[in-house]
């Protein structure tokens, strides 16, 4: 549920919304709590495709997570809807794929809000945030690197945007 409308609003997009998004969704929850920013910027993550709706990140995203000190359990699965476009003041697709088919479905005056994650990252020169579903461990490491990377930008941002 989101709370009464918050000073900014980012929602992070990936396929099924169990593995890159929510961990950019933890990520980025995380360092605006240690800002002191919680309260005033809304943070969502939700995948393209309804395959997972309601289950909790994966095990090994989550413990990948853990490792460095990210909670993911409370998150839970949910597909990208109509009002994400208005609701949203950002909508971050983990992968150029995801970024095509939020642009299909976002009305055109709201495309504005629509970019690719890795456009954040300062020190990783990626086109895209790789799906690490179908790999080894060091997949979710990848992913952890590329979103903590993208989300210390993305603070910096909100930050410029709050005043």
């Amino acid at each position: 549920m989101i709370p009464a409308r918050p000073d900014y609003a980012i929602l992070f997009v990936c396929t099924g919304n169990i593995c890159r998004s929510p961990t950019a969704h933890g990520v980025l929850l995380k360092q605006l709590q240690l800002a002191g920013l919680q309260n005033r910027v809304w943070v969502d993550s939700a995948g393209t495709h309804g395959y997972h709706v309601g289950d909790p990140p994966d095990e090994r995203s989550q413990a990948h997570a853990a490792r460095r000190g990210y909670d993911l359990s409370p998150l839970r699965a949910r597909r990208v809807q109509d009002q994400d476009f208005a609701r949203h003041d950002l909508i971050l697709a983990m992968d150029h794929g995801h970024l095509a088919l939020l642009a299909e479905h976002c009305p055109p005056e709201l495309s504005h809000k629509l970019q690719a994650f890795t456009r954040w990252c300062q020190h990783h020169r990626v086109k895209d945030v790789p799906d690490p579903y179908y790999g080894d461990a060091q997949g979710f490491e990848q992913v952890l690197d590329l979103v903590e990377d993208g989300c210390a930008a993305l603070l910096a941002h909100v930050r410029a945007q709050l005043g």
